[in-house]
C-alpha cells in the first residue's frame, strides 16, 4: 500500500546549506574567530554549523558559556533575504500524491526565511520549525501523526542526518529514508538511501 504521508527535513534534505552558508552565518562565523575559542581550525567548524545544531558544536569545540550564549542570541536575529535554489530533484516529491510535511529543527526566524526564499511554503500540508529547547523532532511527528490520524506504517520520514530526523523516526517505528545527496553516510543508517528524489516514488509505493 502506498504511503499516506511523507515527512521531509530541510536542510540539506531539499536544498544544500552550503550554498548560503557563508552569507547567513558570516556574523556568526566572526564572532567565533575573533573569540579564539575553539579546538579546530574554522574550517571544520563552518562545515560543522552548516550541519549540526549549532549547540552540539559548541560543546564539541569547548566554547565558553558565554561564547554558546551570545552565538545562540545572534542566530536568532539572522535571517536569509535571498532567492535560494532547490536542490535540482527537489520537484520530483511533486509527483507523489502523499501528503507532505516539513519539519526542521532551527532558529524560527532563521528557518523560515529559508522556506519563504526557498517558494516551497505551498508544496506542504504542515511547516514545523522546532525549538531544540521546547520539544524534539520525535514528539513533533508523533503530534502529526495523532493529529491527522495516521499509523507509523502509513508513513515516511525523509532527511540527511542519521542522528536526528532518522533516529526520531525510527523510535517511533517509521519507516526512514536517508536522503544522501553526497555519500557520507552507510545503508545500514537508515531503512532506506537514496541520492536523488526520483528514487523516492518506488520506496513511497511499494514499502
Amino acid at each position: 500500500m502506498p504511503k499516506k504521508a511523507i515527512i521531509y527535513d530541510l536542510d540539506n534534505t531539499i536544498f544544500p546549506v552550503s550554498a548560503i552558508g557563508d552569507k547567513l552565518f558570516g556574523p556568526l562565523f566572526d564572532l567565533i574567530q575573533s573569540s579564539g575559542q575553539y579546538n579546530e581550525n574554522m574550517d571544520t567548524i563552518r562545515y560543522a554549523i552548516m550541519r549540526t545544531p549549532f549547540r552540539l558544536v559548541a560543546a564539541r569545540n569547548n566554547f565558553s558559556d558565554d561564547l554558546t550564549q551570545k552565538g545562540i542570541e545572534l542566530q536568532e536575529t539572522l535571517a536569509y533575504s535571498e532567492p535560494i535554489d532547490t536542490f535540482e530533484d527537489y520537484p520530483e516529491v511533486k509527483n507523489i500524491s502523499a501528503e507532505r510535511f516539513l519539519v526542521t529543527t532551527g532558529f524560527d526566524k532563521m528557518q523560515r526565511s529559508k522556506i519563504e526564499h526557498l517558494g516551497i511554503t505551498g508544496d506542504f500540508k504542515e511547516i514545523h520549525v522546532v525549538n531544540p529547547t521546547l520539544t524534539n523532532k520525535k514528539e513533533v511527528f508523533k503530534s502529526i501523526l495523532e493529529r491527522n490520524g495516521y499509523t507509523p506504517d502509513e508513513v515516511l520520514v525523509v532527511g540527511d542526518d542519521p542522528e536526528s530526523e532518522i533516529a526520531a523516526a525510527k523510535a517511533l517505528g517509521i519507516a526512514t529514508v536517508l536522503y544522501d545527496k553526497y555519500d557520507n553516510f552507510s545503508v545500514d543508517d537508515a531503512d532506506y538511501k537514496i541520492n536523488h528524489f526520483a528514487s523516492l516514488k518506488d520506496i513511497y509505493l511499494n514499502s
